[in-house]
């Protein structure tokens, strides 16, 4: 009879969530210490083809021989485009082998986690004369099936500006799962908002998980405001995926404007003090030197203010 080895289920969900719940490898270690590594995506595309890959390697001093990994989705989601398996007739001491699989992710599965579950086995040849009974191992690999690639937007810029001054403005496109290719970035600022730099940015193609980082500034309106509102910037990505489809993706975010301040810092080290603006690279004396005069000549036209007040009183 058969000896089939078959992990506890406690122990093969601690590891399914602690190894490969958020990561793409899985590395254990078998019986005869037979150390397997198992490659997959975290999240696959409805559609799309999904590649496992696999490596083992013999680390003991035993011949292993008729080993095998056979893929099975219980739900169907993932399709095997040719086998669902690998073999290996022989594994000496030492020895390693690598290879890979791929699966389609059916049209009708519905989002979500779904499983590809992996039954090893393996047959020990003691003292490398003898073969023992098949060691049969279960693990299962989580994957998340989207609908579609995720096109990501992702844009830095100050929560509230203030007038007449310039802020960074900065927007950073990912494409998490699939590259894609003639790439425009559109950046609509509101009316009252100049930009130093293009609003318009293309772009042939834009790597898979390889951020596109685009650095503008904004320049905000030179009247005062007497109280704070919101100003509304679009940011609107067209591009054509690895199928040939053509996409949109927008995002939209809103920046306050607010009154400024008696003393404000800019973001690139400058100073405003009152009307007076203090530039990143003016020396120190003068950054000291200009708000004390500032406010030496607050107090003394606070100061000329209180002796004519006294004055038209003792004459009345």
């Amino acid at each position: 009879m058969k000896f089939i080895k078959v992990m506890p289920l406690l122990l093969l969900g601690f590891f399914v969530l602690v190894s490969s719940a958020y990561g793409e490898t899985i590395n254990q270690s078998m019986e005869g210490s037979m150390d397997i590594q198992i490659t997959h995506p975290d999240e696959a595309i409805v559609g799309r083809i999904a590649s496992i890959s696999v490596l083992i390697k013999n680390n003991g001093w035993e011949d292993k021989q008729d080993i095998s990994f056979i893929f099975t989705s219980q739900d169907n989601s993932m399709i095997p485009i040719l086998d669902n398996n690998i073999t290996i007739k022989k594994l000496s001491q030492g020895s390693s082998f690598g290879g890979s699989i791929d699966f389609k992710i059916s049209s009708d599965v519905n989002p979500g986690i779904h499983f590809l579950n992996v039954k090893y086995s393996q047959v020990l040849v003691s003292n490398n004369k003898e073969p023992q009974e098949p060691s049969v191992y279960d693990i299962a690999i989580p994957i998340v099936v989207k609908n579609e690639p995720s096109v990501i937007i992702h844009t830095i810029t100050p929560d509230a500006i203030f007038t007449n001054a310039e802020f960074p403005f900065i927007v950073e496109i990912i494409s998490k799962d699939i590259e894609i290719s003639n790439v425009n970035v559109e950046i609509i600022p509101p009316r009252d908002i100049q930009f130093r730099g293009e609003t318009l940015h293309s772009f042939s193609n834009i790597q898979k998980n390889s951020p596109i980082i685009i650095n503008s500034r904004i320049i905000s309106p030179i009247e005062e405001v007497n109280t704070e509102y919101k100003m509304p910037f679009n940011i609107i990505v067209r591009y054509t995926d690895d199928v040939g489809e053509e996409k949109i993706e927008s995002q939209a975010i809103s920046v306050i404007l607010r009154p400024r301040t008696f003393m404000e810092l800019t973001t690139d080290g400058g100073i405003w003090i009152g009307d007076f603006f203090i530039a990143p690279y003016v020396s120190i004396g003068t950054i000291i030197g200009i708000p004390a005069g500032a406010i030496i000549s607050l107090l003394i036209r606070k100061s000329q203010k209180s002796t004519k007040k006294r004055l038209k009183k003792r004459k009345e």
